[in-house]
């Protein structure tokens, strides 16, 4: 007898998920100007085998913006360009030999293709000094502008214990900037890799500022991880399309990139502001944390209520996630029940609708 075909999960109506840029932003007229100018330009050896670093030119483009942007100090040279954070990772394990990994204890899926360890995490960061309980580790990976999810940045005295932890060891902190540029009520918080380019390896991409279509991340290596990355990266298959590579040097050499991300900063924050307010006016007593910058911030909640929160908003049709989602399984202990509430997805004219609909639910059930 067949097997029932498993049931279709209806699609939300209203998509408040974390870490989804508005998709209806995409700067197409931009993005197509650089595009032509990349096919009309582009060299003989762009369409022949590839460098396994990726395209010069977005890695010279890459280098002169992200030490401008983020205060990263690398060259074209130490760049390698990847099609995603999992790829990076398998690039820097690709055995499985030091395949031992301290990790936030909140964070995404995709961090842990290795064996980790949890880290707790506050109102300061992730708890580095909890690293001193493992004395055989060596590698940490960090979200230290912006902690995914609460949002906390790592604070100042943490972020040089860490770095003094790595160095002491000749170990390797790996710095994820999702959503470093994202910041809006200050500056934002510059890169640990500027700080000591030898033992961080810095990680970004163009997921949140511009598209998580592109499919395009990057590392900025040590000198001594270049080699054995590109290694790695010969017994990949090309995955990194190289059109797509040459658009977007050509898309952040033209200026269009930082202009895009300015937008894009006001944008999220009138958004960010207008779901604080509503939250404040109608939803209780509930404390939003994290909304500093990125793309998301996170609703704390009153003890054992999150599961019910979350039933009820996706009967609702909202598309929301729960704290408790993003904890690492070895977790000693919860930081709290919390939702962690998207506000990049929806459209402008979708989004007052959906702080609505999420109000209307945090109301009858807080």
């Amino acid at each position: 007898m067949a097997q029932a075909a498993p049931a279709v999960r209806p699609r939300p109506v209203h998509n408040l998920a974390q870490g989804q840029p508005d998709a209806s932003s995409f700067p197409r007229s931009a993005w197509l100007s650089s595009g032509r100018r990349t096919l009309a330009t582009a060299p003989g050896d762009a369409f022949g085998p590839g460098d396994p670093r990726g395209r010069i030119e977005l890695r010279e483009a890459l280098a002169e913006h992200l030490g401008q942007a983020r205060g990263v100090r690398t060259t074209p040279d130490r760049i390698v360009v990847c099609s995603g954070f999992g790829h990076a990772l398998r690039l820097l394990f690709p055995g499985t030999a030091d395949r031992r990994l301290a990790v936030e204890s909140y964070g995404y899926a995709h961090h842990t293709p290795v064996t980790t360890v949890p880290l707790g995490v506050d109102d300061d960061g992730a708890r580095v000094e909890e690293l001193g309980r493992h004395p055989q580790l060596r590698h940490v990976l960090l979200t230290p502008a912006h902690q995914f999810p609460t949002g906390a940045p790592l604070a100042p005295a943490r972020r040089q214990w860490v770095l003094d932890w790595a160095g002491s060891r000749d170990g390797l902190l790996i710095e994820d900037d999702y959503d470093g540029e994202l910041r809006y009520d200050r500056h934002p918080v510059g890169a640990l890799q500027g700080l000591d380019p030898e033992h961080v390896v810095y990680i970004g991409s163009a997921g949140a500022a511009l598209s998580p279509g592109i499919c395009l991340s990057w590392m900025a290596l040590p000198e001594q991880l270049v080699e054995p990355v590109l290694a790695a990266q010969s017994e990949q298959e090309p995955c990194a399309c190289v059109l797509t590579q040459l658009t977007l040097a050509d898309f952040i050499a033209s200026g269009s990139y930082e202009r895009h991300v300015r937008r894009m900063r006001q944008r999220y924050r009138r958004r960010r502001d207008q779901l604080v307010t509503a939250v404040a006016e109608r939803g209780g007593q509930l404390r939003p944390t994290g909304i500093a910058a990125g793309l998301q911030l996170v609703l704390r909640l009153p003890p054992g209520t999150e599961r019910t929160l979350v039933e009820a908003a996706t009967a609702a049709g909202i598309a929301v996630d729960g704290l408790s989602t993003f904890r690492h399984p070895d977790a000693p202990t919860a930081v709290a029940d919390g939702l962690v509430v998207g506000y990049g997805a929806p459209s402008d004219q979708a989004f007052d609708a959906a702080v609505d609909a999420l109000c209307r639910v945090l109301s009858q059930h807080t």
